[in-house]
């Protein structure tokens, strides 16, 4: 009767450690092409994040898409939405970036105030915001990505940035690239500080050429940014492929 009860026990601690034994997350944090409005396609426009829990055993893993269109690195910080995901963000878990569609607004200004200083530099400019009215120190692009970077290795948590999607700009038969801007810059932060990199810029623009510009032009119905239900489902399957090549990026495990 002891060794049964001996037994038994064991069980029900274990069955106990599996109830309790969070299921990791992977938090998504960008623009608007990587969650465009609702998240849902309700306008028929749509971002690539929408769409990576397809790729996933989410019994396993918890896929939480928090990118939101608009923002720029700056204000997604400044409007509190970071400081939401670093209160349950975890050992374990992972954070997927892409920012700087909307780091070349304007610093300071009525109408979004979302601008960040360009390179990934430390200078600074303080402003009074004339959008929040509120008193702001406002820092380089750069600066923003380490900042989530740091901030995400810091609770034990694996940080992966990507660089901006390209837009459907053609020049000289060639996708109008960043390398010298935000694909550069976010590459750069993201080597200094031992973070994955995902080149989406280049690998997108690439896929684009190989199809041709009047086959692209069909997944921008209403401008040059914004990709439909196509395009983005395109684009998140980009991302898949790239995760599952990550070196010693555990993410693999989990996929379907």
């Amino acid at each position: 009767m002891k060794k049964i009860a001996f037994w038994i026990s064991i069980i029900l601690v274990g069955a106990s450690f599996t109830l309790l034994k969070e299921k990791p997350t992977v938090y998504i944090i960008g623009d608007s092409t990587v969650r465009n409005g609702s998240g849902k396609g309700s306008d028929g426009l749509w971002g690539w994040g929408s769409f990576i829990d397809k790729y996933f055993d989410t019994t396993k893993i918890n896929i939480q898409n928090h990118a939101i269109g608009g923002r720029s690195s700056r204000t997604f910080l400044t409007e509190g939405r970071w400081d939401k995901i670093m209160a349950k963000l975890k050992k374990g878990d992972y954070v997927i970036m892409q920012f700087g569609h909307n780091d070349g607004g304007a610093i300071n200004d009525t109408s979004r105030a979302r601008g960040t200083i360009k390179g990934i530099g430390e200078e600074t400019e303080e402003i009074d915001n004339l959008l929040t009215k509120k008193h702001e120190v406002v820092h380089s692009y750069g600066w923003y990505m380490r900042k989530y970077i740091t901030e995400t290795q810091g609770k034990g948590a694996i940080a992966i940035v990507c660089s901006p999607v390209p837009r459907n700009v053609w020049k000289a038969g060639k996708v109008e690239r960043s390398p010298q801007s935000y694909t550069g810059w976010a590459e750069t932060v993201a080597k200094q500080n031992n973070a994955y990199f995902i080149n989406l810029n280049d690998l997108v623009a690439t896929k684009y050429e190989q199809m041709g510009a009047d086959s692209v032009k069909k997944f921008f119905p209403t401008d040059h940014t914004h990709p439909n239900y196509a395009g983005s489902s395109l684009t998140a399957s980009m991302v898949v492929e790239q995760l599952k090549q990550l070196k010693k990026c555990k993410l693999k495990k989990w996929m379907l």
